[in-house]
C-alpha cells in the first residue's frame, strides 16, 4: 500500500480551492494526470522577469515592464473592430494601454478612471508614444510586490489560463509534506541538491533562466530521484526473478556445430561473442533473462538458432515468438532449412493453423517429438504444452511490453527467455527500459552486405522519381513507397497511402499493392505474399512494414515526408532493402522548407547506416520524450529526468540502486525506508510490493 506521507500528494487537484471538474480535467489532460503530483512534476519551461518596474518615461521598448499608474482617460471605441485604449500616467511620462474585443464593464471595473493600479506586461514603441497590448497583470497597489518576480512559463492546453494553473500548482505546493530524505547523504553534499520538497519549491519559484535549465541543481535532484526510483525498481524486480532457480542447459555443442556448417559464411565476431555470452547463461543454474540487440540485418536470428540448438543438445526444446504472422511466418522461412540441414524438427504455430493441421502440431510439442516451434501469441494460448520447455526467444520486445517478458517461459521447467530487437536503442535508453536483463549487442553486418545509397529529395521532384522508378520496375526491380497515415486528416497535410496508392496504380497499373494497419492479418499476408513471390512489384504501405518483413527483390524504397519521421524509425525503414548483394537506392522526400534539426537527421542518415549511432544522434536531436514513441513502447517517459542531459546520472542511479540492495536487500534501513517512499512517490509500486517478503 502507499505510504501515509504520500497521500497528500495523491489527491485530486479538483480537491483544490478554485479547481472544478472542467479545469481538473484540462490540467489531466495536460499533465498526464488528475492529482497533486502530476502538477508538481510538469515543470516551466522558461520565465517572464517581472523585475524590471521603471518609471515610464525609462521604460525600454520590448522588455517586460511592471508599471505603478494612474489610470486615466477610457477612450472607447466605435465599433468592435477597434481597440479600446485606456491613458496612463506616473508622473515622467504617458502610456497607452491597448485591448481588442475587450468587454467595456470588465476595463470599467479592473482600471477604474482616477485610481493608481499596477501594470505587467511588454512595453511597445508605436511611433512616438509608449504602449502596452493587453497586459499579463493588472493588480491593486498592495499586491506590486507579489508581481515582481521572476514568473515561470508552463506548457500550456487550450482553455486553461496560465494564472489558473500557477494558483493551482502554487496550492499543490503548499500542500506538499516534507519527505524523508531517500538520497545518501554524501551524493547530496557533493552535488549541493536541495531536500525533496526543496527541490520542488525552487523548480516552480525560479529566479533566473538558469533554475529552469536541465542544469539547476533543483532540476538535477528531481532527475535524479526519478531514474533511482527506475533503477531500484528494475534491480528489484531482477533479483526477484533470480529468486526463482534456473537450470543448467548443458550440451556438447554437436547440433551447434552442424548449424554453422550448413552456413554460407561465417559468423560475425560480435555473433560469436553473443553465443558464448548466451550460452555462458544457458550453462549457469540461474535462470538466463537476456537482451540480444542487434541492427537491421545484423543476424539476430541466427544467434538465436544457435541458443535453441543448445537446448536441443540438452534434450529439451526451444521456441521463438514474433508479435505478428508475417514475422512469424519470415522467421520459420529463414530457421527451416538450418534447422533441417542440422537434423531439428522444426515447426510453426499462429492463428492459422486450425484443425488437424493444429492438432498435429500440438501433439508434437507435448510429446517432444518437435525441437523447436516458431509463432505468434498463439503459443500462449491454454492448450499448448511442452514436453520440456527450456529456452523462450521473444522477437520484437518493445511490442510486448516487460510484463509479458516472463508469460511464455511459463509454459517450461525453469526456462530462461532470451529477448531480440532490432530496434537500436541508445545506451541511456537501454538501461532504463532493460535494467533487469543481460544485454548482448551485435554491431557488424554479415560480409557482403552492400551499403544502401540513399538521397535526400525535394517532394516537388516526385514526377522524377516515378518515372525513375519505372525504368527500375523495368528491369525487374521491386520497391516499397512508405507513407505516414493512412488516410487524409484535416490537421496533417501528408500524402495518404490510399491516395498515393491510386497515384501510382494509374502510372503502373496492376503491380502496385497497398498495405497498411487497418487491413485484417490475413489481407496483410496475402499482400506481402504476393509483393514477396507473386506480381507485386511496388508495395505502397504506412509503417506496418517498418518491422521484420525481408524481401531480398526489393531494391528501392521511398520515403515520403521524411520530415515527420524519427530519424530511428527512417533508420529501421531503410533496412527493409539492403538485404544481398545488389545495389540499393533509398529516396527521402521532403517538403521544405526544412528546419535545422530536420536537415541534420537526413545527413547523418546519409552519412552512416549505424543503427547505434543514429538512435544516439536521435536521442541529442529530439530528446527522449519524442524517441519513446510507438516504435519504443516499451521505454519509460520519464516526467523530471531528460536522458539527453542526465545520461550520468543515469549511471549513478545504478550504481546506487546496486550499493543500497547489497547493503539492505530488504530496505529496512532508515535510508532503506525512505527509498520503500520513493518507489512510491514514481509509482513503481509492483517493484515495492516484491519487499513484501522481506
Amino acid at each position: 500500500m502507499r505510504p501515509e506521507i504520500l497521500f497528500p500528494l495523491f489527491r485530486p487537484v479538483t480537491t483544490l480551492s478554485g479547481v472544478g471538474p472542467r479545469v481538473g480535467a484540462l490540467i489531466e489532460k495536460l499533465c498526464g494526470g488528475g492529482r497533486l503530483i502530476d502538477l508538481l512534476f510538469h515543470l516551466p519551461t522558461g520565465i517572464v522577469d517581472r523585475r524590471y518596474a521603471p518609471r515610464i518615461a525609462e521604460a525600454e521598448a520590448g522588455r517586460v515592464a511592471t508599471l505603478s499608474v494612474t489610470v486615466g482617460d477610457h477612450q472607447k471605441p466605435r465599433n468592435r473592430r477597434q481597440p479600446y485604449k485606456i491613458e496612463v500616467t506616473d508622473g515622467s511620462g504617458s502610456l497607452s494601454l491597448v485591448f481588442f474585443h475587450a468587454r467595456d464593464d470588465y476595463l470599467a471595473k479592473v482600471l477604474p478612471e482616477g485610481e493608481t493600479r499596477v501594470v505587467s506586461g511588454v512595453v511597445e514603441r508605436y511611433g512616438d508614444a509608449l504602449q502596452m497590448t493587453h497586459p499579463d497583470h493588472i493588480v491593486p497597489v498592495a499586491e506590486r510586490d507579489r508581481l515582481l518576480r521572476a514568473e515561470p512559463v508552463y506548457p500550456m492546453t487550450q482553455g486553461l489560463s496560465p494564472k489558473t494553473f500557477g494558483r493551482a500548482v502554487l496550492a499543490a505546493l503548499e500542500a506538499a509534506p516534507e519527505l524523508p530524505d531517500w538520497l545518501d547523504p554524501a551524493v547530496a553534499a557533493r552535488e549541493a541538491w536541495p531536500a525533496w520538497r526543496a527541490a520542488m519549491a525552487a523548480l516552480h519559484h525560479p529566479e533566473t533562466s538558469m533554475d529552469v535549465s536541465p542544469d539547476a541543481p533543483a532540476r538535477r535532484r528531481a532527475a535524479y530521484d526519478e531514474l533511482l526510483a527506475n533503477q531500484l525498481a528494475l534491480a528489484l524486480v531482477r533479483r526477484d526473478m533470480r529468486k526463482v532457480a534456473g537450470r543448467a542447459v548443458t550440451g556438447d555443442g554437436r547440433i551447434m556445430d552442424r548449424v554453422t556448417a550448413a552456413l554460407p559464411f561465417a559468423l560475425t565476431s560480435s555473433q560469436t561473442r553473443a553465443v558464448d555470452e548466451i550460452v555462458r547463461d544457458m550453462t549457469a543454474p540461474e535462470r538466463m533473462l537476456r537482451l540480444l540487440q542487434g541492427d537491421v540485418g545484423s543476424g539476430k536470428t541466427l544467434v538465436a538458432l544457435l541458443a535453441m540448438a543448445r537446448a536441443v543438445e540438452a534434450g529439451a526444446q526451444a521456441a521463438m515468438m514474433a508479435p505478428t504472422e508475417i514475422l512469424a511466418r519470415q522467421h520459420f522461412a529463414t530457421l527451416e532449412p538450418l534447422a533441417k540441414s542440422a537434423g531439428l524438427s522444426i515447426t510453426l504455430l499462429t492463428g492459422r493453423e486450425k484443425g488437424k493441421t493444429r492438432d498435429a502440431v500440438l501433439a508434437g510439442l507435448a510429446e517432444g517429438t518437435t525441437d523447436l516451434v516458431v509463432g505468434t501469441h498463439a503459443l500462449f494460448t491454454d492448450d499448448v504444452a511442452f514436453k520440456d520447455l527450456a529456452l523462450a526467444v521473444v522477437d520484437e520486445q518493445h511490442r510486448f511490453g516487460v510484463h509479458q517478458r516472463l508469460a511464455i517461459s511459463a509454459k517450461g521447467r525453469k526456462c530462461d527467455v532470451l529477448v531480440m530487437t532490432a530496434t537500436p536503442i541508445p545506451r541511456t535508453l537501454m538501461l532504463t527500459a532493460y535494467g533487469d536483463m543481460e544485454a548482448s549487442r551485435l554491431t557488424e553486418k554479415p560480409p557482403g552486405r552492400a551499403p544502401v545509397d540513399t538521397r535526400a529529395l525535394p517532394a516537388d521532384r516526385l514526377a522524377e522519381v516515378v518515372d525513375g522508378l519505372g525504368r527500375a520496375l523495368d528491369k525487374g526491380a521491386k520497391a516499397y513507397w512508405v507513407c505516414p497515415l493512412v488516410e487524409e486528416s484535416e490537421k496533417l497535410d501528408v500524402a495518404a497511402a490510399e491516395d498515393r496508392f491510386a497515384h501510382l496504380k494509374q502510372v503502373f497499373g496492376e503491380r502496385v499493392g497497398l498495405i497498411h494497419g487497418r487491413l485484417k492479418a490475413s489481407e496483410k499476408d496475402a499482400v506481402m505474399e504476393a509483393f514477396a513471390d507473386g506480381p507485386l512489384q511496388v508495395l505502397v504501405a504506412t509503417t506496418v512494414i517498418e518491422v521484420g518483413v525481408d524481401v531480398p527483390d526489393a531494391t528501392v524504397m521511398v520515403i515520403e515526408h521524411v520530415e515527420r519521421f524519427g530519424l530511428a524509425q527512417l533508420h529501421q525503414l531503410r533496412g527493409r532493402i539492403g538485404r544481398g548483394d545488389k545495389p540499393w537506392t533509398c529516396l527521402l522526400l521532403y517538403s521544405p522548407p526544412l528546419s535545422e534539426n530536420a536537415r541534420a537527421r537526413l545527413n547523418i542518415l546519409r552519412e552512416t547506416d549505424d543503427g547505434f549511432r543514429i538512435a544516439e544522434e536521435d536521442l541529442k536531436l529530439r530528446g527522449a520524450g519524442e524517441l519513446l514513441g510507438t516504435r519504443q513502447s516499451g521505454l519509460p517517459i520519464f516526467k523530471l529526468a531528460d536522458l539527453a542531459h542526465h545520461g550520468e546520472l543515469l549511471a549513478m542511479a545504478r550504481d546506487d540502486a546496486a550499493l543500497i540492495l547489497n547493503r539492505d536487500a530488504a530496505l529496512t534501513s532508515a535510508r532503506g525506508q525512505a527509498l520503500r517512499v520513493l518507489l512510491y512517490l514514481f509509482e513503481r509500486d509492483a517493484a515495492a510490493r516484491t519487499l513484501r517478503s522481506g
